[in-house]
């Protein structure tokens, strides 16, 4: 696909669902955020490596490692949003993209333009959370 998009180009529901340029567009929105998310991981790891702790003080020294400790699980969430982007990525190659994994509807622009890496339409997503609450209270 060799689409060039407008800077100004935004997908819209008048215009064909997961057309070229709509995918081009969501296409280049994943790459940008998964690059964002790349480059935090790698300052992250970078930081990690840097030495470690050499405060004398134990109450500076439990801070700083309960400051690790979150940042290395929020790199972990972001290496699992970046598999989710990669398996976003193979759907617009596949041209799954934008379409329920459940209903194959269209799960709408609205929703992915609020998460990108939406495989579930709204309501397919709220009978699975739904599902998941009933089962978690057995």
């Amino acid at each position: 696909m060799n689409v060039s998009l407008s800077p100004d180009y935004s997908p819209s529901n008048d215009k064909v669902f997961m057309s070229d340029h709509m995918l081009e567009y969501f296409r280049q929105n994943l790459l940008k955020w998964r690059s964002e998310l790349v480059t935090e991981s790698n300052e992250t790891l970078q930081s990690l490596q840097e030495g470690g702790i050499l405060e004398p003080d134990i109450a500076d020294r439990a801070s700083i490692e309960t400051e690790r400790s979150l940042e290395l699980r929020t790199r972990d969430r972001a290496r699992k949003l970046i598999g989710k982007i990669d398996l976003a990525l193979v759907r617009i190659i596949d041209g799954a993209y934008g379409y329920c994994e459940e209903t194959h509807e269209p799960i709408g622009i609205s929703r992915l333009e609020a998460r990108p890496i939406a495989t579930l339409s709204i309501e397919a997503q709220e009978r699975h959370e739904r599902m998941e609450r009933t089962h978690r209270d057995d």
